[in-house]
């Protein structure tokens, strides 16, 4: 790892095994009737969502990715959403972390996803995972699934999950009908659109080592966010750094020959004018906390970093899991509206990003 000191002229880079991260930012895309929120409506979440991935784009972010919760004023259907960034933005990745496996039909989502990317030309990419817990009880209940007998809801999203990767492969499954209103292509057929190396392109969301390990032997990239089950005590970013290895080992054991992504979400904010010390500048949570995910999850809960940007070098630095993944997510506090989240993001890579090597 490589540690810095704060100067006023200038910051040493040294070395480390990562240096060029690809930096995006992650929205929950909350809207509220607040009279401190820009975002009131969900219209006005969807598209300031598209506004602000352009804005991003613009100031040199490599990723628009979303949260996708269901029953909430929140972003819940994500395929328009990312055909719509898609079709405005030329550069930028454009992904989901996370879309929950337990509300889809992996058909479905096949062809949702297949053309979302055909219109981003190859840009997605999609984080999916079993999901958070819920504003609803058992809400994939009411799109319709239902766990089978001896079967977990986790379990449930694996399964769903196995059917949506076996159909990105692309190969033909379905009998054609001997008099189709169209003509068919000879042989089996598959879901259309099929959007070639988007299977290369999905990610899992993982809380655990063990469902990272799951993870890489199905050939998927690796996202961890701001919590994780607490599985040693330690703090987060050294159990992620853990985890990042475990799922890099399964990886290569599972004999893939890709280079397998991974990334981690952290809440960062660089105060370099006054409505940065206003909004963020009176002291954040400086330090890990402990809870509770459901009656028997014991997680960890992530800092967040706020202070000057040769500070934000410093704290950075010593974030272990950072250093170990190729790609950081920011959070952002998308009810404060598009202007002020695309001038905190330029302020990252700007004034953050060079001091660590990332650019």
């Amino acid at each position: 790892m490589r540690r810095r000191r704060p100067c006023s002229q200038s910051i040493d880079v040294r070395e480390t095994d990562h240096i060029v991260k690809k930096i995006g930012f992650l929205s929950f895309g909350h809207w509220s009737d607040s009279p401190h929120s820009q975002v009131r409506t969900a219209s006005d979440a969807l598209l300031q969502s598209i506004e602000l991935a352009v804005a991003a784009e613009e100031v040199g972010v490599d990723g628009a990715y979303f949260r996708v919760h269901h029953f909430a004023q929140q972003l819940g259907s994500p395929f328009p959403l990312l055909a719509a960034v898609g079709a405005r933005t030329n550069r930028i990745e454009i992904g989901t972390a996370v879309i929950d496996m337990r509300y889809e039909n992996p058909f479905y989502m096949v062809e949702d996803a297949g053309a979302a990317d055909l219109i981003a030309g190859g840009r997605l990419q999609l984080g999916i995972s079993r999901g958070s817990p819920e504003q609803v009880i058992d809400g994939f209940r009411h799109f319709g699934y239902a766990p089978a007998e001896g079967e977990t809801d986790a379990d449930m999203a694996r399964r769903h999950t196995d059917v949506f990767l076996d159909l990105l492969e692309g190969k033909g499954f379905a009998e054609p009908n001997p008099r189709p209103m169209f003509p068919n292509p000879p042989g089996l057929l598959r879901v259309e659109p099929y959007s070639e190396g988007l299977r290369d392109r999905i990610w899992w969301g993982s809380g655990s080592n063990d469902t990272s390990v799951w993870a890489a032997q199905k050939g998927m990239n690796m996202q961890t966010s701001t919590l994780k089950f607490d599985e040693s005590g330690e703090p987060l970013h050294l159990q992620q750094r853990k985890q990042i290895e475990v799922y890099r080992e399964a990886w290569t054991e599972a004999g893939h020959t890709r280079e397998p992504r991974v990334s981690v979400s952290r809440s960062i904010f660089a105060l370099v004018d006054d409505r940065d010390r206003a909004y963020f500048g009176g002291g954040r949570q400086e330090s890990d906390q402990i809870g509770y995910i459901d009656e028997n999850t014991r997680a960890i809960f992530g800092r967040s970093y706020a202070a000057e940007p040769d500070v934000l070098i410093e704290q950075l630095a010593e974030d272990e899991a950072i250093a170990a993944a190729d790609t950081l997510l920011i959070t952002v506090p998308n009810q404060l509206g598009v202007e002020y989240n695309a001038h905190a993001l330029e302020s990252i890579v700007k004034y953050v990003a060079p001091g660590l090597g990332w650019r």
